[in-house]
């Protein structure tokens, strides 16, 4: 019994400091919008670290390409 327990302490202390540690999905968003606008890495890490806002600028700001 008291080896599940350490097994299940293992694995709760794991899938924490894997979420915790993780990029987030607007922060991956960001980045890849960024990216696709600019081309640029320094504008590409300040939009990840901007996050959801800049989803949301980018979302709102975006050109509609010429394609119908």
């Amino acid at each position: 019994m008291m080896i599940l327990a350490e097994v299940a302490e293992i694995t709760e202390r794991t899938t924490e400091t894997i979420t915790r540690t993780g990029i987030g999905l607007g922060s991956a968003l960001a980045v890849v919008c960024s990216w696709e606008r600019n081309r640029s890495i320094l504008w590409a890490i300040l939009a990840g670290v901007l996050s959801w806002f800049y989803v949301i600028y980018f979302a709102i700001t975006r050109k509609e390409d010429g394609k119908k």
